[in-house]
């Protein structure tokens, strides 16, 4: 095993520095081709959901040109899950949408497993934060209430935009049209100022 790790120990230094860069920038490369190509698959094949933002903290300033988001959907009551065990301190849960009569989409169950949706109900992934998210000193438990994020919690805008997002935000002017996959995974699609469009299909 001693032999066999010097041999390739030796072959590694004998291949170029400028080599091994290289291959360092194609990987690079590569990953993020891969990045671009997953979330340009979620914005094509995902199906839409106008979701309505909520006020955040003040001190949670615009940082550098993106604006942070909050949603109804970001807190919600474990319902069922309440008390049953959690695999992990920041568990993965399905939260089950559907449209209200003003075409909003808001939480109607959540869960610890994918489960069945019909149309026009989706199925949103998110995983629960490290606050609120489990409870007891012994094994750990889903809470009464769940703080959930769904990897659509900031929005690249222009340079000078975020202001006027932030403020139409915190006055409940500012929806998300979000794309989300059968699989849960979700990506914001675009932005509505007072129902129409201002921003589309930026970087998260």
């Amino acid at each position: 095993m001693m032999e066999l790790t010097a041999s390739v120990t030796r072959i590694w230094q004998r291949i170029p520095k400028a080599v091994l860069f290289g291959v360092a920038v194609l990987l690079q490369c590569a990953l993020l081709v891969l990045m671009v190509a997953d979330r340009m698959q979620i914005l094509r094949e995902g199906t839409e959901v106008t979701l309505q933002t909520q006020p955040v903290d003040p001190r949670d300033l615009l940082r550098g040109d993106y604006v942070v988001l909050r949603y109804d959907i970001s807190q919600l009551p474990a319902g069922t899950l309440a008390g049953q065990p959690a695999a992990e301190r920041k568990p993965v849960v399905f939260v089950k949408l559907a449209p209200n009569a003003n075409g909003l989409y808001e939480a109607v169950s959540v869960h610890a497993e994918p489960v069945t949706v019909t149309a026009p109900e989706v199925l949103i992934r998110g995983r629960v934060s490290y606050y609120g998210g489990t409870c007891g000193s012994g094994p750990r438990v889903f809470c009464e209430k769940l703080a959930i994020k769904y990897g659509l919690e900031s929005y690249f805008v222009p340079e000078g935009e975020g202001k006027k997002l932030e403020q139409a935000r915190n006055q409940q002017k500012l929806r998300v049209v979000a794309a989300v996959l059968p699989s849960g995974r979700a990506a914001i699609k675009r932005l509505l100022l007072d129902g129409e469009p201002v921003y589309r299909c930026t970087r998260r």
